[in-house]
């Protein structure tokens, strides 16, 4: 199967369209922040860097830690952005930029996600790394792929919809769980998490400014929901797409997020950058062993 140029657009140098990275230049581990700014802040622990690229909110760079070449990619924030990248991205590694074809042999890329979150429960402390068991996608945007129940946990998307009362003007949720392995690597290091990706930080995550919400009891109901060993744990805006995507197309994923705000408790921590380091450096380590 020869893809389009439309469906796929090539610049002219080799690379994809937005993220203006070429097959040659992504390494087999991955790393997205949503931060543009947090790609420089992660390079800072890479030897070797071969480029920095920046288009747009995508900023990208590739170097090596422990030995081992890390690519590190910015999405900027939502749904929509992570679209474009996974898409983009598992065609650098899965479709040959010269013959427009899929490739043979699959290769599967190692894809991090780490960011910054709010926490729902008062037992979580702010700085606390989050990592997604389960990602929640409040956003629709795998709804729009065929065969999303592949990969998804009907069970879950289930109770939770009768839990909250879902609204029905509201896009439907889909439950994506993290590569097991993954989970297995991180698991004595962060709190287990059921994280709501939401398609806005205001309204979606239910916070009111002058505009009244279609579900006033969301956090409450969220709060309280549970399904065997989980609950909801934390709000962010781009988990659900990465793990959705990157699972439909054969990559092992994950996302951790450090907590720097506790809807719960109505608390914050603006000075969170130390926090961040600290996750960044135990997720290289822990990706590079």
């Amino acid at each position: 199967m020869i893809i389009p140029e439309s469906e796929l657009i090539i610049n002219g140098d080799g690379s994809a369209f937005y993220i203006h990275l070429r097959p040659e230049e992504i390494a087999d581990i991955v790393i997205l922040v949503g931060d543009p700014g947090r790609v420089d802040m992660v390079a800072e622990y890479l030897t070797d860097i071969e480029f920095r690229h920046q288009s747009r909110e995508f900023v990208s760079t590739t170097g090596k830690y422990n030995g081992k070449r890390v690519t590190v990619l910015s999405t900027g924030i939502g749904t929509d952005n992570i679209d474009i990248v996974m898409t983009e991205l598992d065609a650098l590694a899965n479709v040959d930029f010269q013959t427009r074809e899929p490739k043979a042999e699959h290769r599967t890329l190692t894809i991090l996600r780490i960011g910054t979150t709010g926490a729902i429960h008062a037992d979580i402390p702010l700085g606390s790394p989050i990592f997604s068991h389960y990602s929640v996608g409040c956003d629709g945007l795998l709804n729009w792929y065929a065969d999303r129940d592949a990969i998804t946990d009907a069970a879950m998307e289930e109770a939770f919809k009768k839990h909250t009362g879902w609204n029905k003007n509201l896009p439907s949720p889909y439950f994506v769980k993290a590569d097991e392995e993954l989970i297995a690597r991180f698991e004595d290091a962060t709190v287990k998490g059921v994280t709501i990706s939401a398609p806005g930080f205001y309204g979606p995550q239910g916070r009111v400014v002058r505009l009244g919400l279609a579900m006033p009891d969301m956090l409450d109901t969220f709060e309280s929901f549970r399904f065997g060993e989980y609950r909801i744990t934390n709000f962010e805006m781009e988990s659900s797409a990465v793990a959705g995507l990157a699972r439909h197309l054969g990559h092992k994923v994950g996302t951790i997020c450090c907590a720097i705000a506790n809807r719960y408790l109505k608390s914050s921590n603006p000075d969170y950058k130390p926090q961040v380091r600290a996750v960044l450096e135990m997720a290289l380590d822990r990706l590079t062993r």
